[in-house]
Parts: structure tokens; C-alpha cells; sequence
């Protein structure tokens, strides 16, 4: 008996161990020098005798027995992944994880014979080489089998569907307890800057629920134009003046008397910043107070006041100080609430101190005395103040900050210079973000105001959802109508005249318009409604590079075979473009543009995807020689359906989705360049070789043109500045931001047709080797070519991590991108093997590639791509796993809108087509007329 048998308690049923040593009927034989006997089944079947029903077990057939073959070729399409591997007659009422794991069991012993072997037989080990390899590959077989029908049962129980079911009660659930969280915790956002937030890293402030902008000097002067702000308090408030000052002239110096007033005045921008030496809350600080208050001194627009430590340390921490400090507040309360109907009033808390660090003269300030005091004046400001919006803000922040960095402290009382930038910076985003409404200060800032459009745009999907209903009500309707009544005197049932009428095309219309303004109204309430939070990005290498890894790994597990074999076939392309895209979203949410190697190998994969337009459209166009209106149609309606639709409902211009009209340009570009006279095809071509000699040329003149346009800015920007262009190109009313998304990768395009036209003209002339395992050229030069990639592929590595700064490596980039490009198609596609193979894994990601790059930007990062989502706070690991799983959901049924409204929107008759294009130029027309009188509201 083998070791396997004897150890008690292996797994599986005795038979089912023995049955592995067997071998199929017309096997070799799989003992040594005995052929195996035959199973019962087949014993009894030769004997004529049937066995009973209930034990009977089917001949497993040719799809079970081939496992390898299952795992490559039995779910090729997109529907391997989820949407077509549910059975047709829906799931089981229950799921077991043992009855799943006993069904799984069965059927992988019903598909292998059961009968031991011979007493005294022995095993393959002893058998010859021929013996062992036939044994260990039915091992391989059934473990390639367990795992193919382990995720047939797993596919059987979870689908894309149920998937985006359950993303669609995810979303539900959430914006319910967030609306209930606002609704009893407040909606402010500027309490929350004011009081709460954490540390990312070691520099950047994380407020609660809302990102912080970083206002530069001419933002602030801009913001703080003829205003007048005062600082009023101790030392610290002092330290707090200086760095506020700061952020609008940096060259200033910390200077004067200390204990003194300091003026400041910035003339360009009228604006003047006071700091007033009053260390303690007493008389003479109610007076100046009281001098703005009811005096003709003119009142400033912001005051900052706070001071505490000095009565600690004058009247060395006793607690009739306190008690004074009490009274004091309370005495100038009245006034500050006064101050504050006219004035914004921030009342700063005590930071804590580093005792172990404070002179002897200082040590009676304690962190208990502080929090004292800070106690006091929290419960008596504002107590008296009934209207909410005139009130005296307290600044506790800072507090918060302190905690963290004082430490660092010099004397243990006087907090780090990069600690008193934050509270500044933090009083900066108070009161800017409602006037300068940055992208990526979402603090303070109010809810944009809902446009004509939007309004329009609502209320047709609301329209959409109430058709879609009546017509599924009229449709229930006539279906009860047509339903088999009983013949009351025969007791037959009989049937209607007519069946049951199909979906019709206006119904699905109504559906697809249906889930889409669902979907839009998801997109408004998370990057244009209050409702969910948002918050900056930090890079860290972990969390760039942990995803990195964890998605190569799922995308080499799910590895399956090819349909086809040839160079960048359509399996291998979704593959390239899926692992591309999950790498850009990573790149986005971990915020990685700011490390120059990183954002050098993204730019590459950018002109990836424009490589593989270049490919694929000149590849099209070559072999099919179609150039009629439907596939033009076809593919505008694909890349810009969703942009469209996201301008109208987001608000925002079209250049802003700046990768879908790059590649709708290219996509115009190759267009005219192959259709314009000659229209040079591959069938023409290969009846006469010159013919390769004008496509050529006609390549030749479009690189002279993109040149052209590259080296003189001024006649790109007066060709896309022409109206109505103008209105599809400009971003903040220049055309600038499209003139350098255009350059950057200007060359890229042109390289992926050269590089299709070379392809297919050595296919043709049948120069490759482009069979199952094949290597693309002789072996030698396959060899060399391959050194020669990998070496190129790495010297781009190397060059991309050395730049010194993104504008030099962005000049270069246009230039170089194309070696490393095609050093992973050679790569790829010169070994047989990996020719082969692709990651199904990536290649469901790749079909959907345009839609999670148009999305990412609304529902999964937020403030337009400047930060995050977070629909759970307080667990960053949840709230991503999360949000991702919604966003996928949604680009995936995004997709499926889309390809159904195209078959619609864009039908193959001419006349008809025809008839759509005017209605489609009505829309943009009426688009182009009420943008006009938005921005003649705004002027």
C-alpha cells in the first residue's frame, strides 16, 4: 500500500485515489507490465448486465476529459468573465460551500474509471519514462479539469449581473447613510477644516470629509484683494501672522519688536495685514475690540484672535487666573458675536506644549492648564448665539496639528515653521474657497449651481423613466389580456390568437436611457452634490506599486490560449490595453504624476493606446477598404457617446475629457488620409506594387503635416480657435491645453500605421511564422531581435528615470515613446509561446477600457480627477474596494448602454442614417445656442 493510501483521512474515497493510476480506454497501459482491468460499469456493460439507475454513472464526456483544452478554449469571449456562464435556467434556490464541493467531486471522479488496481501491481515509478509522462499528465488533466469546472459552479452562483445588483444596493445604502449623516451631523465643510482632520505623510493635512487647496502667491493676492486682516493675540498668534503673510509675499522676514504691533501691506493688491500685541484676554483687549464694534474705526474682514499662555505664566498657573480668564471671555463674547454679523472671526485654541522642553520660567504651562482654558472658551463663545451664520469660528485645527509636530518644537512652546503653514494655509482655504472655487478645494465651497442644461438634461432622462414605464405597464397590460382562459364547458384551456409581441426598439431606447440617467445621477451626486466626501491624494511607492503587483498576479493566473496566433490579435490587443488602463488607475488614485519615473512610463502607455489607434484603424481600412459613413458613424458614436453625455450632465467642455478627442481626431486624420484620392487598398495593392509606393507617399505627406503643425503653434491654435471647433477644443477659453495634449504624442499615431503597413505586407508576402508555438522569425534572427527588444526596452527604463524635470522629458518623449512600444510588441510576439497565451483577466478590463477611463474621473476619484472618493470614511483599504467594485459595475453596463444605443442611433441603411445625422446636428446645434446664453448669464 502507497503512503497516500495509508495515511487515514486523504480527502477522497478509496476508488477515487485508485482511479488516478488508471487510464482511459485505447491508453497506453498505465501499470507496469499489466494492463488495468476495466471499470465495473464497463464489466457488467460487457456481461450484459445493466446496473441499476441510481448507481449508473455517465461516460464523461469529451469536454470534461479535455480540462486543458476547457481552459483555454471554453470561454474565450467576454462572456468567460460573468455575463453568459450563468446556466439558462437560472441558479439553484441555495448554495452549500460542501454541497458545491461534493458536486465538484463527483464529477471529476464520474470522469475518470474508479477501479483499483491489482493487489501487488505497482506504480508508476517503476513504469517506463513513456508510463510516468502519461501519468503525470493526467494529473495535469484533472487538476486542469477541477479547476475549469470550479469556476464553471463559482460563475454559476456570481455574474456581471448579479454583480452590478449588487453594486446598485451598495450605492443605495450609502447614499442613504450618508444623507442621514448629513442631515444629523451638519453639512459644513468648513466646521470640519476648522476642526478635524489628520495627517497624510509628514506635510499633508487631511481635513474631514473635503480636500484642502494649496493657494500660490497670486492666488492669494487675487482672493485677498482690497482686504483688511487683523491678528490679535500672544506670540503664537503672532507666529501664525507671519506665516500667513507668507502665502502672499515669501520673501518677507520675521523682524520688528515681538512684543509689539507689526503692519503689512501689499500694494498691488490693496490689501493689509495687521498683527496686534495683546497677550492676554483682559481689558485692553475688550477695548480694541470694542473700538470696532461701536467706534469709527473702520472693522477689518477677518480677525484672528487667541491668547491664554501668558496668564498661565504670569500668575503662575493658579486657578484664580482661570477664573478671571472666565470672566474676560465672557465680557468680550458679546462683542466678537457683534464683530461677526460683519466680519469673519476665528477664535484660535491653545496648541499644546512640549514640556519636557520648556524653560523653567515656562514650565507652570501645562497641557492640563491649556486644555483649561480651551475648555472655557469653547463653552462661552457662541452660548449666547441663536443665528448660526453669525457667529465666532473656532479655529481648533491647529490644535490638532500641534499634537503631532510640537515635538519638533525649538523651546517646547512655539510650534515648527511647517506646522504654522498648515493652520495658515487652513484660514487661506476658509475663506478663498468660496470666492476663487477651486478644483481641489472642496471645502467651504457651496454646491455649484444646477445649469439650463443640467435642467434639461434632467428632466429628459425623468421623461425617459416615466415613457419606459408606461409602456411596460401597457405592455403588462395587453399581455394579461392575451392570457389562456379555460373553456368553461369542455374544461380545455385555450389559447390566444396571437403571441406575445417582442421588445420593440423604442422600449429598448427607453431602457438604455433609463439605467443611463440612473447612472448620471449616481455621476452628480458624487462630484457635483454634497452628498459624499472627498479627499487629496497621497502618493506613497506602496501604494503605487502593492496594486501593481497584486494585478499582474491575477493577470497571470487567469492565463487561457488564443483563439488565433497572429501578431496583435484582438485577444492580445484587449489584453494590452486592460493591463494599461489598470495601470493608468492606479497612476491616478495614488496621485503618482508627482514621481517623474512613474509618470515618464505612463506617458508611454498613453501613446500606447494611440499606437494601437493608429494600428487598428489603418489596418481596417487597408484590409476592408470600407470608407462608407456607417463606419465613421459607428466609431464616433463609440468614443464620444459618453463624453457627451457627461458634458452636458457634469457640466463641463469637451476638451476636458481630453483623451476621447485626441483619439477622435487621429481617428478623422487617418480617415481622410486613406480615403482622400487615390484610395489605396490592399487588394489594389497587390495587383501592382506601386501602388505601395503611393500609400507610402500619402504617409510621407501626413508626417510633413503633423511636423508643420508640431513646430507652429499659432496655426494649430488659429485652425482649432475657428467656431464652432472652438467650442469642442478650448478649456478655460484657450485652446492651449489642447494644443500640448495634441503635441505630446503627436508622432505616435503615424508610427502605429507605418508599423500596420509594414505587419500586413510581410504577412501578406508570408515572411512571418505565425503558428500555434511558432517563433514570428527563423530562430537566429528571432534571437536577435529579442535581445535587441529587451535591451531597448530596458534603455528606455533607464533614460525615463534619469530626467531631471518633466518638461525635458516631455520634449524627448514624442520622439522615444515608439522604442519602447515596439519593444513589447517583439517581446510579446516573437516567441511562439507567449504568442499563444493571453490573460483573460486583462483582456475583460481591455473591452471596457474607454468607459473606466471616461468614469474614473466622476465616481471614483472626485473634484474632477484632483482627488478621491470616499464613500466609507475612516477605512481607506474598504472605502477603495468598494468604490472600485461600483466603478467597474458601472463601465461595464456604461459599455452595454452604449453598444445598444449604437445599433439604434446608427443603423446601416443610408437614407435612414442620413435622417439621424440632421437630427444629431439639431442637438449640437441647440447645444452650441444654450452654451451661448450660459455664458452671456455668467458675463
Amino acid at each position: 500500500m502507497s503512503a497516500a493510501e495509508a495515511r487515514p483521512g486523504f480527502g477522497a474515497p478509496q476508488g477515487a485515489i485508485a482511479g488516478l493510476w488508471q487510464r482511459r480506454e485505447g491508453d497506453a497501459e498505465g501499470f507496469c507490465g499489466q494492463r488495468p482491468p476495466p471499470p465495473p460499469q464497463e464489466a457488467e456493460e460487457k456481461a450484459g448486465v445493466s446496473p441499476p439507475a441510481e448507481v449508473k454513472r455517465r461516460r464523461p464526456s469529451e469536454e470534461e476529459t479535455e480540462g486543458v483544452a476547457l481552459v483555454g478554449e471554453a470561454e474565450e469571449s467576454e462572456a468567460a468573465l460573468g455575463d453568459n456562464l450563468s446556466p439558462a435556467a437560472g441558479p439553484p434556490p441555495s448554495f452549500s460551500p460542501s454541497g458545491w464541493w461534493r458536486r465538484l467531486q463527483r464529477r471529476l471522479l464520474s470522469s475518470w474509471p474508479s477501479a483499483p488496481p491489482p493487489p501487488g501491481t505497482q506504480r508508476c515509478p517503476c513504469a517506463p519514462a513513456r508510463s510516468i509522462a502519461h501519468c503525470c499528465h493526467g494529473g495535469a488533466k484533472m487538476a486542469a479539469l477541477a479547476y475549469t469546472l470550479g469556476k464553471r459552479e463559482i460563475n454559476h452562483y456570481f455574474s456581471v449581473r448579479s454583480a452590478k445588483v449588487l453594486a446598485l444596493g451598495a450605492v443605495l445604502l450609502l447614499a442613504a447613510c450618508h444623507a442621514v449623516s448629513r442631515r444629523y451631523q451638519g453639512d459644513d465643510s468648513c466646521e470640519y477644516l476648522l476642526s478635524s482632520g489628520r495627517f497624510l505623510g509628514e506635510k499633508l493635512w487631511q481635513p474631514h470629509s473635503c480636500m484642502m487647496h494649496k493657494y500660490k502667491q497670486g492666488e492669494a493676492k487675487d482672493c485677498l484683494v482690497d482686504k483688511h486682516i487683523t491678528f490679535i493675540g500672544d506670540s503664537r498668534i503672532r507666529q501664525l501672522f507671519y506665516s500667513f503673510v507668507k502665502l502672499i509675499n515669501p520673501q518677507i522676514k520675521e523682524e520688528g519688536n515681538k512684543h509689539g504691533n507689526i503692519p503689512f501691506e501689499d500694494k498691488s493688491s490693496s490689501l493689509k495685514v495687521d498683527f496686534l500685541w495683546y497677550p492676554e484676554v483682559n481689558g485692553s483687549m475688550k477695548q480694541q475690540i470694542k473700538l470696532w464694534t461701536e467706534g469709527s474705526s473702520p472693522k477689518p474682514n477677518i480677525i484672528i484672535a487667541g491668547a491664554a499662555t501668558w496668564s498661565i505664566k504670569i500668575h503662575n498657573g493658579s486657578n484664580e487666573a482661570l477664573t478671571q480668564y472666565k470672566i474676560n471671555i465672557t465680557s468680550i463674547a458679546p462683542l466678537l458675536e457683534k464683530l461677526a454679523k460683519s466680519s469673519d472671526v476665528y477664535w484660535v485654541l491653545q496648541d499644546p506644549v512640549y514640556e519636557d522642553m520648556l524653560s523653567e520660567s515656562r514650565k507652570m504651562i501645562t497641557n492640563e492648564k491649556i486644555d483649561a482654558y480651551n475648555e472655557a472658551a469653547v463653552s462661552i463663545l457662541n452660548s449666547s448665539s441663536k443665528n448660526s451664520k453669525a457667529k465666532v469660528k473656532v479655529f481648533s485645527a491647529s490644535r490638532l496639528i500641534a499634537e503631532e509636530t510640537v515635538m519638533l518644537s525649538s523651546d517646547g512652546l512655539h510650534l515648527p515653521e511647517s506646522s504654522r503653514e498648515m493652520s495658515a494655509m487652513i484660514l487661506m482655504n476658509v475663506y478663498c474657497n468660496k470666492i476663487m472655487k477651486p478644483i481641489d478645494g472642496s471645502c467651504c465651497q457651496p454646491r455649484p449651481p444646477i445649469t439650463l442644461i443640467q435642467k434639461i438634461a434632467f428632466c429628459f432622462f425623468g421623461s425617459s423613466v416615466i415613457g419606459y414605464l408606461s409602456l411596460v405597464l401597457i405592455r403588462r397590460n395587453n399581455h394579461r389580456k392575451n392570457k389562456p382562459c379555460s373553456d368553461m364547458e369542455s374544461g380545455e384551456e385555450k389559447k390566444p390568437a396571437t403571441n406575445t409581441p417582442a421588445v420593440s426598439t423604442l422600449e429598448t431606447l427607453l431602457l438604455c436611457l433609463c439605467k443611463l440617467g440612473l447612472i448620471m445621477a449616481y455621476f452628480y451626486l458624487c462630484d457635483r452634490a454634497n452628498l459624499f466626501m472627498k479627499e487629496n491624494k497621497f502618493y506613497t511607492h506602496s501604494s503605487f506599486f502593492i496594486p501593481i503587483i497584486y494585478i499582474l498576479v491575477l493577470g497571470v493566473f487567469y492565463t487561457e490560449n488564443t483563439k488565433e496566433t497572429k501578431v496583435l490579435n484582438r485577444e492580445q490587443t484587449d489584453e494590452w490595453k486592460g493591463w494599461m488602463q489598470l495601470v493608468i488607475l492606479i497612476y491616478h488614485i495614488s496621485g503618482a504624476s508627482t514621481f517623474l519615473p512613474v509618470y515618464m512610463h505612463v506617458r508611454v502607455l498613453v501613446a500606447a493606446y494611440l499606437f494601437q489607434t493608429g494600428y487598428g484603424h489603418f489596418s481596417y481600412f487597408w484590409i476592408k477598404g470600407d470608407f462608407g459613413i456607417y463606419r465613421v458613424c459607428q466609431v464616433l458614436f463609440r468614443l464620444n457617446f459618453l463624453v457627451v453625455v457627461l458634458c452636458v450632465v457634469m457640466d463641463r467642455s469637451y476638451q476636458f475629457y481630453y483623451f476621447v478627442p485626441l483619439v477622435t481626431v487621429w481617428f478623422m486624420i487617418i480617415y481622410v488620409t486613406l480615403a482622400l484620392w487615390p484610395q489605396i487598398v490592399q487588394k489594389k495593392a497587390n495587383g501592382n506594387c506601386f501602388w505601395h509606393f503611393g500609400l507610402l507617399l500619402k504617409l510621407v505627406f501626413l508626417f510633413i503635416c503633423i511636423y508643420f503643425l508640431s513646430c507652429s503653434q499659432g496655426a494649430f491654435e488659429k485652425i482649432f480657435s475657428l467656431w464652432p471647433l472652438s467650442k469642442g477644443f478650448e478649456l478655460n477659453g484657450s485652446v492651449y491645453e489642447w494644443w500640448f495634449r495634441w503635441k505630446l504624442d503627436r508622432y505616435v499615431v503615424f508610427h502605429g500605421m507605418l508599423f500596420a503597413f509594414i505587419y500586413l505586407t510581410f504577412q501578406k508576402r508570408q515572411v512571418l511564422s505565425e503558428g500555434k508555438g511558432e517563433p514570428l522569425f527563423p530562430s537566429k534572427v528571432s534571437n536577435v531581435l529579442l535581445f535587441i527588444s529587451v535591451v531597448s526596452f530596458l534603455t528606455y527604463s533607464i533614460w525615463a528615470s534619469s530626467c531631471k524635470n518633466k518638461t525635458e522629458c516631455n520634449e524627448m518623449h514624442p520622439s522615444v515613446s515608439v522604442v519602447q512600444i515596439l519593444a513589447f510588441i517583439l517581446i510579446r510576439n516573437i516567441p511562439g509561446y507567449a504568442r499563444s497565451v493571453y490573460s483573460s483577466f486583462f483582456a475583460w478590463f481591455g473591452r471596457i477600457s474607454l468607459e473606466l477611463f471616461i468614469c474614473q474621473y466622476h465616481i471614483w476619484l472626485a473634484a474632477d480627477t484632483k482627488g478621491i472618493l470616499v464613500l466609507v470614511p475612516g477605512n481607506p483599504m474598504l472605502n477603495i474596494i468598494i468604490s472600485t467594485f461600483i466603478f467597474v459595475c458601472v463601465a461595464h453596463e456604461i459599455s452595454q448602454i452604449t453598444n445598444d444605443l449604437a445599433q439604434i442611433v446608427v443603423p446601416k441603411d443610408n437614407a435612414v442614417l442620413l435622417k439621424r445625422l440632421l437630427c444629431i446636428g439639431g442637438f449640437f446645434s441647440g447645444l452650441l445656442f444654450l452654451s451661448a446664453v450660459k455664458e452671456q448669464s455668467r458675463h
